[in-house]
């Protein structure tokens, strides 16, 4: 970028292994606001490798306060980090009172119609869009995990490498990505049985695997993914994006 101001400047980890921790910071938040910026978005994904279901993202405005803690064994507690790192319990007792804590935060999503449509990298940039325009303040930097750039103009990213174990922000954003896809999953499960999406969330599971090959993808399935080509019954639903149009239009072939 070239606005960037120091703070978007990615840290000297970045392109480096970053040891994992147990519990997110504020470090990259700290570097960020020393650069200026108040409101500082973290936003987080899940469900990019599903096959079934939407791509949901979360953007997660905090005070920069003491992040809420859980009890754990003992007298130990359970802190904020990467929702992959915490229990399906952790996480959804962390959703329960993440919202009350957070300054705001919203949600964005881009359906397996639309991922078919446009591909993941526009839909993932449609669905952070979409969470940070529903924010009620625009936040003066969003902070991405991974080092890539998907949103781009007109907003300003810092990148960061295992952001989610990091920062609190991202770790936020997170935990209540992970929940809220979970429940939405489940819910779509409800007319789905066989597909077992309560417990996979969409992902190929054996049950989710099964129910594919016996009775072919649901209107949720992103049929531009190549597990198609591998049931023979169904292979004629694959969706191919036509590299030539520019505009995300699909093609069946």
């Amino acid at each position: 970028m070239t606005d960037a101001l120091p703070g978007l400047e990615p840290g000297l980890e970045s392109g480096a292994a970053v040891r994992p921790r147990k519990a997110a910071g504020y470090e990259i938040e700290d570097e960020l606001r020393a650069a200026g910026m108040v409101h500082i978005a973290g936003v987080d994904e899940v469900g990019r490798g599903a096959w079934a279901g939407p791509v949901v993202l979360c953007a997660a405005v905090t005070s920069l306060g003491p992040p809420p803690e859980l009890p754990g064994r003992g007298d130990r507690k359970v802190r904020l980090t990467d929702s992959k790192l915490l229990g399906p319990a952790q996480r959804e007792a962390f959703a329960e009172v993440l919202p009350g804590w957070l300054t705001c935060h919203a949600y964005g999503e881009s359906s397996a119609e639309e991922i078919d449509e446009v591909g993941m990298t526009e839909a993932l940039r449609r669905a952070a869009r979409r969470a940070l325009e529903a924010l009620p303040l625009r936040p003066d930097v969003v902070l991405l995990d991974g080092s890539h750039d998907f949103l781009g103009r007109p907003w300003r990213v810092r990148c960061e490498v295992k952001a989610d174990q990091r920062s609190v922000s991202v770790a936020a954003a997170s935990v209540l990505a992970k929940v809220h896809r979970d429940r939405l999953m489940a819910e779509i499960g409800e007319k789905h049985p066989a597909y077992g999406f309560a417990a996979n969330a969409g992902y190929p599971s054996p049950v989710h695997q099964r129910a594919l090959a016996e009775s072919g993808p649901t209107p949720h399935h992103r049929l531009s993914w190549s597990y198609l080509d591998d049931l023979p019954r169904w292979r004629h639903l694959r969706k191919h994006r036509d590299p030539l149009a520019g505009s995300g239009q699909t093609t069946l072939l």
